[in-house]
């Protein structure tokens, strides 16, 4: 089993400025097995910016042959959840759990759904760039983290509903790609698309 350690050299210098540039660095990572921890993922996406790591969370969720898997939604949900924390605490580089670092995803799977959202990536990120900052600037992002962590409760029980878990990952991803590219927009369809889980869970549950 690698090292983690033997990662952290290989962090991006910048973080992912779109969709494309996350997905290109999830399609360069290699190693030896034949599946991927998710400690390694990390490191090359990097530990220390709260829109990258979500993004990857929504996208782990939403991807077809990924987020599908029993179990990945709540463990989703975990990871959101404890770096939504870290980032009202103020922490300037993310801490997570070595039961969720150690979580592995076939190479040939995570390569198979980069491939399956690179179309789409490329046609998303032509719209993307700085509106309405100041929902996304500053102390806005707090707000993002709250909602963010109130989608990771939720997401547990999306399990056992079908598609909520996949509306959650889409919330995710545009909750990400707002950050990264302080576009106030996406965050306002974010906003959206949380009061919408929330009431599709609700419902669900009467």
């Amino acid at each position: 089993m690698s090292n983690p350690s033997q990662h952290d050299s290989r962090a991006p210098e910048k973080e992912p400025a779109g969709l494309v540039e996350l997905l290109q660095l999830l399609a360069n990572i290699r190693e030896n097995d034949a599946s991927i921890r998710l400690g390694t993922v990390l490191d090359i996406v990097g530990r220390r910016s709260f829109g990258p790591m979500l993004l990857l969370a929504g996208l782990i969720t939403v991807a077809p042959l990924v987020g599908d898997i029993p179990g990945v939604p709540t463990l989703i949900g975990i990871f959101v959840f404890l770096i939504a924390l870290q980032l009202m605490l103020r922490r300037d580089h993310f801490w997570l759990p070595s039961f969720l670092l150690e979580r592995r995803i076939r190479q040939r799977t995570l390569h198979k759904a980069v491939v399956w959202m690179m179309p789409t990536a490329r046609f998303t990120d032509r719209f993307l760039r700085p509106r309405l900052t100041f929902l996304v600037n500053g102390g806005a992002s707090y707000g993002v983290a709250v909602l963010a962590m109130l989608v990771s409760l939720l997401m547990p029980v999306m399990e056992f509903i079908p598609f909520s878990a996949n509306a959650a990952g889409l919330t995710l991803t545009i909750f990400g790609l707002a950050l990264i590219a302080r576009d106030g927009v996406l965050a306002l369809a974010g906003f959206a698309l949380t009061g919408g889980s929330v009431g599709v869970i609700v419902w669900a549950l009467l």
